[in-house]
């Protein structure tokens, strides 16, 4: 079946989810962000060959981050006014090259050179990507968004199995062949475009499905509702941050395992943060996106505060617990701010992703500052608290119950 004949399918039922492009979206959110995820996850062997501080391993991530961060609200704001379905292909272009740059990094400007092309992949990516889950959702918004989340934080969790599996056996330059993985995410993305372009678009149009009924609130109670859900993605994004770029680190130097085994710990806990952004949009969907984000935010301090006192055996049950629960907001605040300005899915989703990339960055880079001045144990007593963040919580509006009205 052809490109344009497989989306004419897809596109019949306007008021249906389409399930095809959701998981196929979802499929290549999992290609780019285990290619992104692939970077942090060869942060041991890119210290050790080239003699790296802490420092200079957060400024490398920063670099990802701000690329992508600064750039997603941009592309989302272009996009809500002139729709480029065929940009997401086309975003690959950037990936690609960007993972062939780090195959053969062996200076440091190289390496942050790679980096800022990863970032520049994922923000054409995003936006459009989280535009056509909602276009796709027939109205169960918290769904499409979860199946279109978890596929990037399996792909974040991949990225340390296959650094640990195939990176750290056959070496630095064994990333290029990861770009097959990209150019096959290119040829599903323009299919995805071509149903974009002819269905998607008609869907937007009609509100996104049955269940979609948009509640108009003041503007200035809306902006303030985009304040604390942001505050609420700072913590959020702080606090993983801690554990994406230097959880492996944390674990060597406390413990005295080897890199493969810090590794394969990280992909436990990202495959957590995956299983727990299954449950965030249907739970938001049932029973109140307000309450899910409360609760998947505030409810991870008591396992933040203890884990830099656990010993081996409890640190990866702590992790997992905390990522199950973290990982619940993002699929949540995104669809919660969406539905705060109707009509503006990309500006809303270029926003929240730039922004969590931004926090992420922004957190590595002085996370690591602080484990240099300090010790990486500090780091994990410091942010701890973060999650105490989440009380702001309590001022959001009730959506559902506006709506029910």
């Amino acid at each position: 079946m052809s490109g344009r004949s497989a989306a004419a399918e897809i596109g019949r039922d306007v008021g249906a989810p389409a399930f095809q492009v959701i998981v196929a979206i979802s499929f290549c959110h999992l290609i780019n962000d285990m290619m992104s995820s692939l970077l942090p996850a060869i942060y041991p062997t890119l210290k050790a060959d080239m003699g790296l501080s802490f420092g200079q391993i957060g400024l490398v991530t920063l670099t990802y981050q701000l690329t992508a961060s600064l750039l997603q609200p941009v592309i989302g704001l272009y996009a809500d006014r002139r729709p480029t379905p065929l940009a997401l292909p086309g975003g690959t272009l950037f990936l690609l090259v960007g993972l062939l740059a780090l195959s053969v990094a062996h200076s440091y400007p190289i390496l942050l050179a790679g980096a800022a092309l990863l970032g520049m992949g994922s923000s054409v990516f995003h936006p459009e990507a989280s535009r056509v889950a909602r276009m796709a959702s027939g109205g169960r918004h918290g769904l499409a968004q979860s199946l279109f989340q978890v596929g990037g934080n399996a792909g974040q969790a991949l990225g340390p199995l296959a650094a640990a599996l195939v990176v750290v056996r056959w070496g630095q330059s064994s990333l290029v062949f990861f770009a097959l993985l990209v150019l096959l995410a290119g040829a599903i993305l323009w299919n995805i475009g071509v149903w974009y372009r002819d269905h998607g678009l008609a869907r937007l149009k009609s509100g996104g499905g049955r269940h979609a009924v948009p509640v108009a609130l003041p503007r200035g109670k809306a902006l303030k509702s985009i304040g604390i859900l942001l505050m609420l993605i700072f913590s959020k994004y702080f606090y993983l941050a801690s554990l994406t770029s230097y959880f492996t680190f944390y674990l060597i130097h406390r413990f005295q395992v080897s890199v493969q085994n810090a590794q394969l710990h990280l992909f436990v806990f990202l495959a957590a943060v995956a299983v727990g952004t299954i449950a965030g949009g249907p739970l938001g969907d049932r029973f109140g996106r307000k309450y899910v984000i409360w609760f998947s935010i505030l409810g991870a301090l008591p396992f933040t505060l203890v884990l830099p006192h656990a010993n081996l055996f409890w640190t990866a049950p702590l992790t997992v617990v905390i990522g199950l629960i973290l990982s619940s907001a993002f699929p949540a605040i995104v669809v919660f701010a969406q539905e705060l300005f109707p009509g503006k899915v990309g500006t809303v989703s270029g926003l929240f992703f730039g922004f969590s990339f931004g926090m992420a960055g922004l957190g590595a880079a002085l996370l690591g500052q602080l484990a240099d001045a300090t010790s990486i144990e500090r780091v994990y007593q410091l942010c701890a608290f973060l999650p105490l963040i989440g009380l702001f919580a309590a001022f959001l509006p009730n959506i559902e119950r506006a709506r029910r009205a």
